[in-house]
């Protein structure tokens, strides 16, 4: 078998075999193949597309291409959670507390963050001593005792994948449906869990700034984790303006928290009970999404989910004092108000806008290598559809620098359009596929 020949028939747009699939994966991930060979076939791929029989093949290979993790030593159904990103998206932080005081178990892998925010991990170290480098056994023992782990995702969980996107990131090969939903997909599937729910992002600050776009995703995602054996389902849901009111480090886990104490943002609150009904019913608590909904809305009420936080942090070395006074998170110097104009209505906000506003502050990475500070961030006091007054704060701009405050609430101005008529409400859910 011969790259050359695997290339021209996927440029001739022949549909490639598993075992072609499988000698270009192997052979990329182990360095026998060069990178100008693996761009070329990514080229053809973006061009000539892959069929669900070649997408699905190329998932395998790569959740196959590295460490798969065992997690057959947890008690009950684990389901996994997954996000396509955006900007404010703190969801994992509430959510798996209030899956895990139900009764099902949650044991995620996670990354950094670069762009706007840090990752799940980032917001996390928030809490002094918080840590993910977990081993695999305290990693189980937790989940089995508490409910709730997160580790940090190893180098050698679908190491294809990662080497493949860098090339693609590099060569304008990102933006093709089958190569994204692959590349999601092997890390889910080598990550263990029994069930996925997918969060599915569609807006000005997602990746699939259409609704087309992010259900066609979706669609592909379900098949793929359908195939596998896996149960599957995905939500698509709104960012067009950021999720909640909070975008930042420690100014996400905040709203988190409040959250889980039943003063949580509306949307914040309905994307948590929309993903939350998925999981439960996937994991066996429930029978349907409308008895998973007051199971959730039972453990906020109660205050079994907060307390399953707390217990979540301590058990992974951070202070869980913070998850009861929010005070002790890391805090900004200065904290100033972005005030209105003019009178009127939110029309719209440049969600993307707001997530550059929270990394020129220094709450994301540029770079790989770029610190990170995690007091930074905004508080938005008008979302889309709010009516506002000449003069009345937007938002609430957190910082430890005069000049990135300046520059950030000069950029935070422009991504607000107001205007005399109160806009039409849209849905923020825009579709569950089950």
């Amino acid at each position: 078998m011969r790259m050359y020949d695997i290339i021209m028939k996927k440029r001739n747009g022949g549909e490639l075999s598993e075992e072609e699939i499988r000698f270009f994966v192997r052979g990329y991930t182990a360095g026998e193949i060069p990178d100008y060979q693996a761009a070329a076939l990514m080229m053809a791929i973006y061009f000539r597309k892959m069929s669900e029989r070649e997408t699905f093949a190329l998932t395998m290979a790569m959740a196959e291409s590295g460490d798969r993790l065992d997690l057959s030593a947890i008690k009950g159904v684990k389901v996994d959670k997954h996000s396509t990103g955006g900007v404010g998206d703190k969801t994992s932080l509430a959510l798996a507390p209030m899956v895990a005081a139900c009764g099902v178990p949650v044991a995620k892998m996670s990354g950094r963050g670069l762009g706007h925010t840090g990752g799940t991990i980032d917001k996390l170290e928030s809490f002094a001593g918080f840590t993910t480098a977990l081993t695999t056994k305290q990693f189980l023992t937790n989940v089995n005792e508490i409910g709730i782990a997160i580790m940090g995702q190893t180098a050698d969980l679908a190491p294809a994948d990662k080497k493949l996107y860098a090339l693609r990131d590099v060569t304008a090969t990102v933006d093709n449906m089958s190569l994204i939903a692959s590349s999601i997909m092997s890390k889910k599937l080598a990550a263990g869990a029994d069930a996925i729910v997918l969060d599915v992002k569609t807006g000005s600050g997602a990746f699939m700034k259409t609704e087309e776009d992010a259900f066609a995703l979706a669609e592909e995602m379900v098949k793929i984790g359908r195939n596998a054996g896996r149960n599957t389902s995905a939500v698509i849901s709104d960012m067009d303006q950021p999720l909640g009111c909070a975008v930042g480090n420690a100014l996400e886990v905040a709203e988190a928290i409040e959250t889980l104490k039943g003063n949580g943002p509306a949307d914040f609150v309905e994307l948590c009970l929309t993903l939350g009904s998925r999981m439960l019913v996937a994991g066996g608590a429930a029978g349907e999404d409308a008895e998973a909904r007051e199971m959730l809305s039972s453990v906020i009420g109660d205050g079994s989910a907060l307390d399953k936080l707390a217990a979540f942090v301590e058990a992974q070395g951070g202070d869980a004092r913070a998850v009861y006074d929010t005070e002790l998170l890391p805090k900004a110097s200065i904290v100033e108000p972005a005030v209105s104009f003019c009178d009127g209505y939110v029309r719209s906000i440049a969600c993307d806008e707001i997530g550059i506003c929270s990394l020129i502050l220094g709450g994301g990475r540029e770079t790989k290598e770029s610190g990170i500070d995690l007091s930074v961030g905004l508080v938005l006091k008008k979302k889309v559809g709010d009516q506002v007054t000449k003069g009345e704060p937007l938002a609430y701009l957190y910082a430890n620098d005069q000049g990135k405050l300046s520059q950030a609430r000069e950029r935070f101005l422009n991504a607000y359009v107001i205007g005399g008529e109160e806009p039409k409400k849209r849905p923020f859910i825009k579709g569950v596929l089950r």
